[in-house]
């Protein structure tokens, strides 16, 4: 079991990365952090309808196998322990 402790474990810090990645991808929406970092100043540059919509289901899939990967890791260490 230590074995499918440490794969799960480098998934979840393989797909928290992958999130942040695609969590910044994003276009900015308002006025907030995404406007300081330079994101409001270029619309022209903005990605198309496809390409977003991709990029959400993208971000979604990999949130679902995040927060799948976190109780995974978390039915682990209840039922199993540290043994």
């Amino acid at each position: 079991m230590e074995i499918l402790r440490i794969i799960l474990l480098v998934l979840l810090g393989i797909t928290s990365l992958l999130l942040t990645l695609l969590i910044l991808l994003h276009k900015g929406r308002g006025g907030g952090m995404s406007d300081m970092f330079g994101g409001g100043m270029s619309s022209s540059m903005g990605s198309s309808g496809v390409a977003e919509r991709n990029l959400n289901r993208f971000t979604v899939a990999l949130g679902l196998a995040w927060g799948t990967v976190i109780i995974a890791l978390g039915l682990i260490q209840r039922f199993l322990g540290d043994s």
